[in-house]
């Protein structure tokens, strides 16, 4: 299912064991309580707001809402937005993934 979703390759470095473990890790956590554990042992509390806002970003795009509407509700420059509204289009299908697996 993954290699049918991606618009692109996954670069080199990220075919290493370390980063395969992480992906099987991440995997195998099927409970928001469990993986909010995990984030926060694993990633600095502004990791988890950013990476939480991208994909919030990212689902305001997809329902239309204008860059400069969401740089401003999200107290982000128009360039995140932009880079974000990139990776929505142009990327590995991830956020689409995501969003789509959240609509269930």
């Amino acid at each position: 299912m993954f290699s049918e979703i991606m618009r692109r390759e996954l670069e080199p470095q990220l075919e290493m064991p370390a980063v395969k473990k992480l992906y099987e890790a991440l995997a195998a956590i099927d409970q928001p309580k469990d993986m909010a554990l995990f984030l926060r042992d694993l990633l600095t509390l502004e990791e988890i707001k950013e990476a939480s806002r991208r994909l919030l970003i990212a689902q305001n795009l997809k329902k239309g809402k204008s860059t400069r509407d969401i740089a401003k509700e999200f107290g982000v420059s128009t360039t995140t937005v932009v880079r974000i509204n990139y990776w929505l289009h142009y990327g590995m299908g991830g956020y689409d993934l995501a969003l789509k697996k959240l609509k269930q």
